[in-house]
């Protein structure tokens, strides 16, 4: 029997919870979370089915003070597993957990996490795609190369950036207006 599994599985920003609910899923499934990869790459290996709840944070500056962001997860009964992409992995056994347990305590702390997601992903690749994208976007059209392979990937690349953000935009909206209601 394999001792090792790898699964290919994408989340959007906003679907953390629903990566947190598809690792405790394979948690119960006998397969514990040993690491991700990009693009989606999830490994596990096989372990007693139990019912772990995972929590994932987004904090750059917990991160830039590991040992104390650590240490205070740690005091709440959680064991970090690692960091991905500014994504702090924890998880703890259901039956340790106090009723619903997070990692957040409220609703506003959730937002506060997308806010910094928003920051430090998002902004980041709006600024590259008005300063990158849109320029060379501008002088394909300026030039009327509008038919080369060059504007069509930019054209290519202007569609899903805008598809992203949009879907981001959206969902964190929705999400702001469910916690202020």
């Amino acid at each position: 029997m394999k001792e090792t599994k790898t699964e290919l599985r994408f989340f959007n920003i906003m679907e953390y919870e629903k990566e947190q609910d598809y690792l405790r899923e394979r948690h119960r499934q006998g397969w514990k979370l040993k690491a991700t990869y990009p693009p989606g790459i999830y490994r596990f290996v096989r372990c007693q089915p139990e019912d772990v709840i995972y929590q994932l944070d987004y904090n750059p500056d917990g991160i830039k003070h590991k040992d104390e962001y650590v240490q205070l997860f740690q005091d709440c009964g959680w064991e970090y597993l690692f960091e991905f992409a500014g994504y702090s992995y924890f998880r703890k056994p259901a039956e340790e957990a106090q009723g619903d347990e997070s990692i957040f305590c409220d609703d506003e702390s959730r937002l506060e996490m997308v806010r910094r997601v928003f920051y430090g992903r998002m902004l980041p690749v709006l600024l590259i795609f008005i300063c990158l994208i849109l320029p060379q976007f501008a002088d394909a059209v300026g030039q009327d190369e509008i038919a080369s392979p060059f504007f069509i990937l930019i054209l290519i690349l202007l569609a899903l950036f805008l598809l992203v953000f949009c879907q981001f935009a959206w969902q964190y909206r929705r999400f702001s207006q469910g916690i202020h209601k």
